[in-house]
Formats: structure tokens, sequence, C-alpha cells
């Protein structure tokens, strides 16, 4: 018993300790957030890189609406989607996955690599042949035969008569990637080429042409063009790992980790290890925990938001235009714009048939008109539609707005150009015309409706005086 009593109250001596080195600033529907949590996202949404950089007061605000987003979400359970669950984890096991690997581990991978490098040289250096290559089919005529030993022997005699082999390699050779390297096949060790040309290669001394060879594909005459042994492990360590992340390396180690733990633990799955781990590692370290509750609170956001507000609001038409003729005052225009579509025609007769036929149309069916009817083989009207502002392009200017500056002659070919649409002075006439700032901001108001219910629904206590030791601690 009185094991029991001393046990608990070293366990409420280190919540005490745990309470002043970081204490609650928030509850958000009866969950604590704590000063760490709060800096973790104040700071790395406060940084020196950032234009609209808020204050705490200003940041606590945004942060609160952003948990009581993350508290609907859960109510609806969203974080039991296997979607989810299945991009959560991507997310949080591309930070967890690699801290499994033990830097010894990639060590021994990258010696083991140098080794076999070692091995397969069997004490033999690595060399740098160059080759002229003459191609000689599977099973060949006799005629072909010929006509291939002809070939390569008359360029044996050129090369031998003072011609540069580069050059020779670049003109004669027939294969082309090494041709264009003067004939370069690269740094090479054992069993990377044939083995007839590789014994052939290894055979010449640095500088030195071999007579004409025959291999199971052609004809080629070598010539060795460096030597050398190879380099120290130091020094071919860096590059060595290099390839072998490229590879993979970091993955296939921590696969055989998870796959260890899996087996040691009597039947546990590998997501079950991951998630045991990834408990672990961030009960070490505040940044990861952090980080992989931001991606956590971060899925969970974009699924209430997006399903409960963005989605639903920019699909919502009546909605869009009773809230654009409500707002009519705010989509005024400082300058006037011209909705509808720049046309270029090969001649004015056909400008004068693409006007007729869309006129009187709705205007999001303009472009399939134009394609059916005038573009089907070729085309012979170049298109475009939108609002144009006064100023914007020097065709529309000159014909809306009866402006000639800049350049307001059309192209050689399509050298009749006209308007079709209308011309806005004032403003916008239909929430179309506008879609995309009255959709973002039908969006912004029915978020900012969504915020007031969830902060008349959950419960939301600020500690000022420990929100004060804010970075100040």
């Amino acid at each position: 018993m009185k094991t029991t009593i001393i046990s608990a109250f070293f366990a409420m001596a280190a919540m005490l300790v745990s309470a002043q080195n970081d204490p609650v600033v928030m509850r958000i529907n009866g969950k604590n957030v704590t000063r760490s949590e709060f800096e973790y996202n104040f700071n790395k949404n406060n940084t020196d890189g950032v234009i609209d950089r808020k204050s705490i007061d200003e940041y606590t605000e945004l942060f609160i609406n952003y948990k009581l987003k993350v508290e609907a979400a859960l109510e609806a359970h969203y974080d039991t989607m296997k979607s989810y669950q299945e991009e959560f984890r991507t997310y949080r096991d591309q930070q967890i996955r690699p801290l499994l690997v033990a830097p010894e581990a990639e060590e021994v991978e990258v010696r083991n690599y140098y080794n076999q490098m070692l091995a397969q040289l069997d004490g033999k250096n690595l060399i740098q042949p160059a080759h002229i290559f003459v191609r000689l089919p599977q099973q060949a005529t006799s005629d072909q035969q010929a006509a291939a030993k002809q070939k390569i022997d008359s360029i044996y005699a050129v090369l031998k008569g003072g011609a540069d082999f580069a050059a020779t390699a670049a003109s004669a050779s027939e294969d082309k990637g090494t041709g264009q390297r003067g004939g370069i096949i690269g740094w090479i060790g054992p069993k990377q080429l044939l083995k007839e040309v590789e014994d052939a290669a290894y055979a010449l001394k640095k500088g030195e042409m071999g007579a004409p060879m025959q291999s199971t594909v052609g004809w080629h005459i070598l010539k060795l063009m460096d030597e050398r042994p190879l380099e120290p492990y130091d020094t071919l360590a860096p590059r060595i790992r290099q390839f072998l992340e490229s590879r993979g390396m970091k993955d296939q180690l921590a696969n055989a980790v998870v796959d260890s733990l899996a087996k040691a633990s009597g039947g546990k799955t590998a997501e079950q290890i991951l998630d045991e781990q990834s408990d672990r590692l961030a009960a070490q370290d505040d940044e990861l925990k952090y980080l992989i509750q931001e991606y956590h609170d971060g899925l969970l956001l974009y699924e209430i938001c997006n399903r409960t507000i963005w989605e639903p609001a920019a699909k919502d038409t009546t909605a869009l235009v009773k809230y654009f003729k409500k707002n009519k005052k705010k989509y005024a225009y400082e300058k006037p714009h011209y909705a509808g579509a720049l046309l270029q025609a090969l001649t004015p007769d056909l400008l004068r048939q693409v006007q007729k036929a869309l006129k009187g149309k709705e205007e999001d069916t303009w472009a399939g008109i134009v394609k059916s009817q005038f573009n089907k083989d070729s085309v012979q009207v170049r298109f475009e539609r939108r609002v144009f502002e006064q100023g914007e392009n020097a065709l529309v200017d000159s014909l809306a707005f009866g402006i000639r500056a800049g350049k307001t002659r059309p192209s050689q070919k399509f050298s009749a150009v006209g308007l079709a649409g209308r011309l806005l002075k004032k403003g916008p006439k239909v929430w179309t015309d506008v879609s995309a700032q009255v959709v973002a901001d039908y969006q912004a108001l029915k978020e900012q409706e969504f915020v007031d219910e969830l902060r008349r629904r959950y419960k939301v206590e600020v500690y000022k005086e420990a929100l004060n030791t804010v970075n100040n601690h």
C-alpha cells in the first residue's frame, strides 16, 4: 500500500512538472491544446517568408476555427473512412519508415555493394575500351559474312594508315551510340561485355588498338583508352549511397525492419507495427508528433470543408445566382469589360457565318458550335471566349471599345476579325461573368456560417495567461 501511495505521489509530481513546462493554452470541446502544440503550428505558419504574418491573438482565432472543423470531422467519423486512413498512413509512413532504419544498416549496404564490385573485378583493373563495330546478322549468309569482313578490314586499313580512331568511329561504326562518343564504351569491369570482347579488351595495353575480332553479334576493332584500379571505398561511398538510394535502398531496409518486427510480434500486421512505431517515435520527438497530427488534422479539415462547404456551395446554382444579385455592387468594374468571344476567321464571309451561328445560342455552347460546324476537319476559325477587360487585348479594345492602341492588325492567315457577345460598362450582368470570384466568395460565406455554428456547438476555453507565454518562456 505504501509503495502504491509513493508511486502515485511521483506520478502526480511528474504531471505537475509537465504542466509547468508545457501548460494548456486552450481547451476545445474538452480537449487540451498545449503550448508546444500551439507554438508548433504558430511558428510554422508565421515564418519570415510568410507575407500575411499574424500576431498571436490573430492566429489564436484562426487556430480555434481550424480545431473546431477537425472536431466536426471527428464527430462525423470521417477518420474511420478507408480512403482517409489510407491517405493519412501514406503521409505518416513517409516520415516514420526512414526513422526505423539504423544509420549503420545503410552503411552496411553501401559497404556490401563496394565489396561486390571488388569481388567482380577479381583482382583486375577497370578498363575504358572503345570500339568500331560492323554488325553481322544472326544466320548471316556467306555473302553477308564476306561483306562484313571486307568492311571491317577496310576500316582497319584506314586506321593503320593513321586515321583518327574517334573520327572513324563516328563516321563508320554501326554502333551509333558509342560512335557519337568516339567509340568509347565507358568504364567497365569483368562480366559487363560479351566474353570474347571482354577478353580481347583486357588483353590490350593502354593506348593499344587490336586487330579486327569477331563476336556473336559482329566484328569489332578495339582500342584500350585507359585503365585504373577501383577507387578506395571512402572515395566511392557517396556515389554508391546515392545510387542505392535511387534504387529504393531506404524503402527496402525499412521493409526488412517492419517484416522482422512483425515476425517477432507473433502475428501483427505491417500496418499494426507501423502504428506502434509511429506512437513510439512521436512520444520521443514533439516535432514528429505534431507533424503527424498536422497530417491527421489537415486531411480531416479538407474532408469536412469539401463535403460540407466547398463542393455543395460550388454546385448550388440557385444560391449562387441569389448571392450575386444581392452583392452585385461588389463586382462593379473600374474599367469596361466585354463578355463573349474574339473570333478570327479565314474570310469575312466565314466570320459572318460564325457570328450568325452563335447568335441567340447559350454562350456555353459556342465552343462546340464552332468546332462542329467550322473546325471539324481543319482550323478555319480561331475562337477565344472569356470576359475581356479594357486594355487587356488590343483587338478587343479596337472592336469593342473603339480604342486603337498596340497590335490591332490580325494575322495574315486569319484576316477577318470580329466579336460575339456583350459590352459590360458598369459590371457583370450575370453571375457566370465572374463565376470564379462569386463561387469563392460564396464558399467563404458558407464557411464562416459553418464556423459560427461550430462555435455555438462546441465549448472553447482560452487561457490567456498561458497563451502569453508562447515563444516567451
